[in-house]
């Protein structure tokens, strides 16, 4: 019975859409075209996609481009010097009343290849899931049926070229079948968004009069959810984060000769660490929660209506207890995160050798909620660092400062961006969740916010575009998102297409 309704809602043969002509044309499509759908997805995962890549962000941006141009689609790259390309098109629709912009970002996470099963642009396709014991199998040729609970595993199989794929599967449904779409569609593609978006607000600035009239943003990112429910989601958390250096003697010790004698960094670090956040999960750093916003009703309402879901996550994850006592992880989004995103110090395993490392090293993740600043809030975590006796420093200390200071921590602070919300009520939101609702067979969900973060305080935000933009997320909750072996269940591949053409044929 696991999933048992939600397999049904999401992407079996037999799945209920409602009635709805657009997306049955795109359900007949992928039925009938499946194998040519993935066998081009394949391709398209093959490019190198890295944002630091040039060569390989380029040979993406270019691709993308011309799959789209040859779909009738006026395309172009938008460029800035030093910036990964916005891939832009338009379709204008006459007598349209509204425009919609469509945001993928087409870079990806980078890889560490020796932790990755197969190639990470090597698109391999398996009968399930691998932990659920799936196996490697060919791609399937034409006429072939299709297994919805297949997986394609590749980087950025499910974050975030999915989209790109969809897209251009309805593009071909609606040619095949002359379904014209309703409303004028702005594409704006980033190369960027793993690497921080660092450049996109000057991109935005610099094109500005292109995307002026625009109604809302749809962001094709991010998951369904944890229950395999589509959802409709209406921002995402914000992001930041810092590294913290502390120090021991100028160069590594004999752990024989100098141990219990010299500081060991590890142990201080740790020590540290621990210092920030209780058992129960609270962060005790001071102020860390001051400033968040209250939640209005209607979240609180959306949140009561969310699926039940911790007990089985905690099954999934192999874990017997969560944090502040189980309280459910709707609720734990709604407060700031600090997250140690990693450790080092020395080395371990066959590698590990018996000194005393001369520093260790921390890099810590704070996930933001509306109403936290991320200056602010990497402020916070600084003054609690000097609070535990450390003398703060910007880069590595000189031997002056060495022998004046026990304890020493340098902090190289990482850029963010604050979180977003767009108004639940809004007309335009109401009629995006109908036509989430047609794509789904009528049981999505509403939800506040992502627990990922997405740079939206760029276009929602009235700094800058002061557009409303909501989420559209598509793929599978557990598709690896930026670790090794991430991949995309071929249900939630279908679920895209079904879901465009009905956004892209909205009344």
């Amino acid at each position: 019975m696991r999933h048992a309704l939600l397999v049904i809602l999401l992407l079996a043969p037999g799945y209920m859409f409602g009635q709805d002509p657009a997306v049955e044309v795109a359900r007949n499509y992928r039925t009938a075209n499946g194998p040519a759908i993935l066998t081009d997805f394949a391709e398209l995962l093959s490019i190198p996609n890295v944002a630091s890549d040039t060569e390989g962000i380029r040979r993406n941006a270019t691709y993308i481009r011309d799959q789209f141009r040859q779909r009738g689609i006026e395309m172009e790259l938008l460029t800035l010097p030093d910036v990964p390309p916005i891939i832009f098109g338009e379709i204008v629709r006459p007598n349209a009343t509204r425009t919609l912009a469509i945001y993928v970002h087409y870079d990806g996470q980078p890889v560490d290849p020796t932790q990755w099963t197969h190639a990470p642009w090597e698109a391999t396709l398996y009968t399930a899931a691998m932990e659920e014991g799936g196996e490697p199998r060919p791609f399937p040729k034409p006429g072939e049926a299709i297994d919805p609970e297949w997986r394609l595993y590749a980087r950025s199989a499910g974050d975030d070229k999915a989209p790109i794929a969809a897209l251009l599967a309805v593009l071909d449904a609606f040619a095949e079948s002359d379904i014209p779409v309703t409303s004028n569609i702005k594409f704006f593609f980033e190369g960027e968004e793993e690497a921080g978006s660092a450049r996109l607000p000057e991109c935005l600035e610099t094109y500005r009069d292109r995307l002026s009239d625009i109604d809302v943003w749809l962001f094709c990112d991010g998951p369904v959810h944890q229950s395999r429910s589509p959802q409709l989601v209406f921002g995402a958390r914000g992001v930041t984060g810092m590294e913290v250096t502390i120090y021991g003697a100028n160069r590594s010790l004999h752990s024989g000769h100098y141990g219990n004698w010299a500081p060991v960094p590890g142990t201080m670090l740790a020590n540290l660490l621990a210092s920030m956040k209780d058992d129960t999960g609270r962060v005790l750093v001071e102020g860390f929660y001051d400033s968040v916003a209250p939640v209005g009703e209607q979240e609180r309402t959306a949140i009561r209506n969310l699926p039940d879901i911790d007990r089985e996550l905690r099954a999934s994850f192999g874990l017997v207890r969560t944090e502040a006592d189980n309280t459910s992880i709707a609720e734990r989004l709604l407060l700031p995160a600090l997250t140690v995103r990693g450790l080092s110090s020395g080395n371990v395993g066959a590698l590990a050798r018996n000194i005393i490392p001369s520093t260790a090293t921390a890099s810590l993740g704070i996930r933001l909620v509306k109403g936290n600043d991320p200056e602010r809030m990497k402020d916070l975590v600084e003054n609690h660092i000097r609070a535990q006796g450390y003398h703060v420093v910007s880069e590595d200390p000189d031997a002056a400062t060495r022998l004046e200071y026990p304890r020493i921590a340098t902090i190289t602070r990482g850029g963010g961006y604050p979180a977003a919300l767009t108004p639940m009520d809004l007309p335009i939101s109401r009629q995006l969740f109908d036509a989430v609702q047609r794509a789904a067979g009528n049981a999505a969900l509403r939800v506040p916010a992502l627990g990922g973060s997405l740079p939206l305080y760029l276009f929602s935000g009235p700094a800058y575009m002061n557009q409303p933009a909501v989420i559209v997320p598509v793929a599978n909750h557990d598709n690896n998102q930026h670790a090794p072996d991430e991949n995309l269940r071929i249900a939630n591949l279908w679920y895209a297409i079904d879901l465009y053409a009905a956004l892209l044929t909205m009344p």
